[in-house]
């Protein structure tokens, strides 16, 4: 059973501190565009597409979705909290779930 609570922007401090503890995210955007985004490199078209279906999981399980950028081996995954014009708390989360699959690194 899901918890209701209410969603809020976190303030720029907070993204901040968050953003400090996610490898690699970055800002993106501002105003009521502004996201949160990581960019993830794969060997193949495969890997990439396998990535994007486990992504894809995660926001379907979060009822939250990303916006996803596909390239052949790249996927840049973008968070951000349209109800709340900007990031919040759920979009922290599902960075940390999508960290969490751990792709394999590209070739050099």
């Amino acid at each position: 059973m899901r918890v209701a609570h209410t969603i809020r922007a976190l303030r720029a401090t907070e993204v901040v501190a968050s953003l400090a503890k996610l490898e690699g995210w970055t800002l993106s955007g501002d105003g009521d565009s502004l996201a949160i985004e990581k960019m993830f490199g794969f060997a193949n078209y495969y890997q990439t597409i396998a990535f994007v279906n486990a992504v894809a999981f995660i926001a379907h399980a979060q009822d939250h979705h990303p916006e996803l950028v596909l390239q052949q081996r790249q996927c840049l995954v973008r968070w951000r909290t349209d109800d709340v014009h900007g990031i919040s708390l759920v979009d922290i989360e599902s960075a940390k779930r999508v960290d969490a699959l751990q792709p394999e690194p590209a070739p050099s």
